[in-house]
């Protein structure tokens, strides 16, 4: 497996770029059955959350596939290409692992250390696998990213600064608009993030929520998670309304275009008779909220770009450490089983051949003496097949040994290249067609 990453995220492009990539309806679908479509991919999964785009792929060809990526990016996402290519980023084989693990772990996110990330990249493999783009490399390596982002969160203190970006944009409001307890609410959005929120503060002790959400059910079904008498729902196109009799609003919807206007934020805050400024947190992408609440008096807008800008209070740097080393000898590891993986079919198509060559020779001794007794056949048979096996032994060890370190791939054409090994031989054993590429399937990540 050749794994290559091509994306953007929060840390290489600003907010109005990532604004304007963002994927939303059909088009994460369509960018990653074209990605896999592509001649140079064999394998293809999309990572896609409010701060990251990022494209997984398992290629043939490093600078191919890296423009042909970029290439699908700029044209799913609307951004022209020499206006994205500044702020992409490519990642290749073991550094490509390497990113992927550190994102797993949090390392990577605006929030350092928070656990949603976890939650997305399984999402992302789900997804990969629902539309047939990933086979078994993307799936073992997703599966391998989540068990190290479980490992760092169990054995460090990594996510004590925060579990996502809602603890951490409530933070920053609090900051500004005083103690999250006590506040009436309004969510907008009924997704996993507006989901997050909305148990957030609860949690955190809102007088009073209310849930507004474009399919009134799944509204409905978020209040009846929360329980009886802590939230009520409200009618989206009442939202402009309620703004002057709630605190703090949070808005996380998939909604191409604002959802909150400035002149509907502005007629709210001069209704209304707090001393403390109308919150809003707006943690979608595109943004939900008009930029220009920013500039009104009386309101609070807390947003991705604000977020971003923010002086988050990261673990201590004994934890970062703690995962950082963690993440290196995870890919470390990780490199080595696949170099080694590689080499396996080689050494088996190799002891076939050995016991093949046996098979013919025994059947030649046996024309040749067919007066043997069985027990005589059968000590020179056991004979035979313990001479080849100790002559096979120590250099298919030691050629699985090297094969584990990097460049190990020329031990196993050296391999090949001694013993005179049919290519198709050692593609059978694969399960890899001669000249060809396993081609991705849809089952079950274990």
């Amino acid at each position: 497996m050749s794994l290559l990453v091509v994306g953007l995220s929060h840390r290489t492009a600003p907010v109005g770029v990532l604004e304007r990539a963002a994927l939303t309806g059909d088009a994460p679908t369509r960018l990653l059955h074209d990605a896999a479509a592509t001649a140079t991919v064999a394998e293809a999964a999309l990572l896609n959350t409010c701060n990251r785009i990022e494209l997984y792929a398992d290629v043939d060809k490093f600078h191919a596939g890296v423009a042909e990526l970029s290439l699908l990016l700029a044209h799913h996402s609307g951004v022209d290409l020499e206006e994205l290519t500044p702020h992409l980023y490519v990642h290749y084989e073991d550094r490509a692992v390497h990113h992927l693990f550190s994102v797993a772990c949090g390392l990577d996110s605006m929030v350092v250390g928070e656990g949603q990330i976890l939650g997305q990249l399984r999402d992302a493999l789900a997804k990969a696998q629902d539309e047939h783009t990933a086979g078994r490399g993307l799936n073992e390596l997703f599966q391998q990213a989540l068990r190290v982002g479980k490992r760092a969160h169990s054995e460090t203190g990594i996510d004590k600064a925060g579990q996502s970006l809602v603890t951490f944009g409530l933070e920053q409001v609090a900051a500004g608009a005083g103690e999250i307890a006590g506040k009436r609410a309004l969510v907008v959005g009924a997704g996993s993030m507006s989901s997050l929120a909305a148990a957030t503060l609860v949690r955190s002790g809102v007088t009073d929520l209310l849930v507004a959400n474009r399919t009134p059910a799944r509204a409905e079904r978020l209040v009846e998670i929360l329980g009886p008498g802590v939230a009520r729902t409200l009618d989206l196109a009442k939202v402009p309304q309620a703004l002057a009799d709630v605190d703090l609003v949070i808005s996380c919807t998939g909604a191409a275009g604002v959802v909150i206007r400035a002149e509907d934020v502005a007629a709210a805050v001069a209704a209304r008779r707090s001393e403390q400024p109308l919150a809003l947190l707006d943690l979608a992408m595109p943004r939900d909220v008009d930029h220009a609440v920013h500039e009104l008096p009386g309101a609070l807008l807390v947003d991705l770009e604000s977020l971003s800008h923010a002086h988050a209070a990261s673990p201590g740097a004994g934890d970062v450490d703690a995962v950082t080393r963690i993440v290196a000898d995870e890919v470390s590891a990780f490199g080595a089983a696949q170099r080694a993986a590689r080499i396996a079919p080689t050494v088996v198509a190799l002891r076939s051949m050995a016991s093949d060559v046996v098979a013919a020779e025994l059947g030649r001794l046996d024309s040749r003496l067919p007066d043997l007794d069985e027990r005589s056949r059968a000590e020179i048979t056991q004979t035979v097949r313990r001479v080849v096996d100790k002559l096979l032994h120590a250099p298919t060890v030691r050629v699985k040994q090297l094969a584990a370190e990097p460049g190990g791939a020329s031990y196993a054409d050296a391999l090949r290249e001694l013993f005179d090994l049919d290519p198709a031989a050692v593609h059978a054993v694969s399960g890899t067609p001669v000249g060809g590429r396993p081609q991705p399937s849809g089952g079950s990540a274990g």
